[in-house]
């Protein structure tokens, strides 16, 4: 069988992820990597022989089946429609909760289905596997209430956001569990040369991703030595199954961040080559689909 031709478009800590999983994937091949022309004078060495490519040039690597979006959430739905309109597959990590997730999926869904390929959107692992693991346990009680409760750890999406604030040179947005699904947000910031701690703070707090936790931002003059990729996930449910109440389950996760992200949307890229064409969120595919393997054979050792 031809291995599935996949590039990777963004080359930063999950775009690292994705390679390592594509590396280890019999049925997989990088055939390349979209970057900005900085970053890919930085990463050669780091990659080897593989080609990269920015945007604008992607014609370069031939016949592509998959593009995986290692990307700002913020730029999917900019980026993706460059590769769907071209009749190639996209999955992402978008990992905004909420409408603008279920308006990205219509979006997408209207531009795929017209190109004839697939978007799998908010491929990570929350959103993403966790989000399997919530309608699993919905499953098992359909009445009552989950509690997600993240962290100790980085968090990816909320550190690119603080990143991109004007006026802050470097930082890590760290996420810390209060319980029953409260988080606290720990920012450090390393500012820039000419701006102020309280009027980057007030950018801060006023940014869709932190208006909903209690929030405390300190100064750093050296953020590289508090990263540690390692992040968590409990995931809590007290509910009835059936007539019967107080049903308890749990799922625990404690992962490196960037390596189990990379490791889904490449588990989602061979599920999108299964898909009619159209826009998909990661529960609205057959679990199997994402396994590699003889169907046959993963029935039976996990049924």
């Amino acid at each position: 069988m031809d291995k599935l031709k996949v590039i990777i478009v963004g080359f930063g800590h999950v775009g690292r992820g994705v390679l390592d999983a594509l590396q280890e994937s019999p049925d997989m091949e990088v055939v390349g990597i979209v970057e900005v022309p900085h970053i890919a004078k930085r990463i050669k060495e780091e990659i080897g022989n593989i080609t990269i490519v920015d945007n604008n040039d992607i014609t370069r690597l031939g016949k592509i089946d998959i593009a995986i979006l290692a990307i700002n959430s913020r730029k999917v739905p900019e980026i993706a429609p460059i590769y769907l309109e071209q009749g190639i597959n996209t999955v992402d990590a978008y990992d905004i909760h909420g409408e603008s997730l279920i308006k990205l999926r219509e979006d997408l869904d209207h531009i795929a289905k017209t190109h004839g390929a697939v978007s799998v959107i908010s491929a990570g692992w929350d959103p993403g596997s966790d989000s399997i693991i919530r309608a699993v346990l919905e499953i098992n009680a359909p009445r009552g209430i989950t509690y997600v409760n993240y962290g100790p750890g980085m968090s990816m999406g909320h550190t690119v956001a603080v990143k991109a604030i004007e006026g802050v040179d470097d930082a890590i947005s760290l996420t810390i569990p209060k319980g029953v699904g409260m988080h606290l947000r720990l920012v450090y910031v390393k500012l820039k040369e000419g701006y102020e701690m309280e009027e980057v703070t007030n950018k801060i707090k006023n940014d869709p991703y932190f208006v909903h936790d209690e929030l405390h931002v300190f100064k750093s003059d050296n953020v590289e030595d508090l990263v540690d990729m390692g992040h968590s996930v409990n995931i809590e449910r007290k509910g009835v199954s059936g007539k019967t109440h107080n049903q308890r389950m749990q799922y625990t996760l404690s992962v490196n961040n960037p390596a189990a992200t990379g490791q889904i949307m490449v588990s989602a890229a061979r599920a999108s080559l299964k898909q009619k064409p159209g826009c998909y969120s990661i529960l609205e595919i057959p679990i199997i689909d994402f396994l590699y393997g003889n169907k046959k054979d993963l029935l039976l050792r996990l049924i």
